[in-house]
């Protein structure tokens, strides 16, 4: 269920009314008791389609079989290096 918000047009009271799609708007206001309410329009959220069942190049997934992230690491070498002789 969503959440609408509601604003008194006579005292100018806010408020947020967690109610079904189907509840008819709210006009008692309950900061000041008269029938001015009125049911503010929001800007919502946007929808997010993944999953199976969308076109693949909708949010394509950036690891390809080509790229180095699908590679094993490499071994880490902790050893340190021997000293190199420079007799020049």
């Amino acid at each position: 269920m969503p959440t609408y918000e509601y604003k008194c047009e006579l005292c100018g009271h806010e408020m947020e009314e967690y109610q079904s799609m189907k509840d008819a708007p709210l006009v008692r206001c309950p900061s000041c008791g008269k029938d001015g309410l009125k049911r503010l329009i929001g800007g919502g959220s946007g929808m997010i389609f993944k999953g199976s069942g969308f076109y693949l190049t909708d949010y394509k997934n950036n690891n390809t079989a080509s790229s180095s992230s699908s590679k094993p690491p490499a071994p880490k070498n902790d050893s340190p290096k021997p000293p190199t002789a420079d007799n020049s």
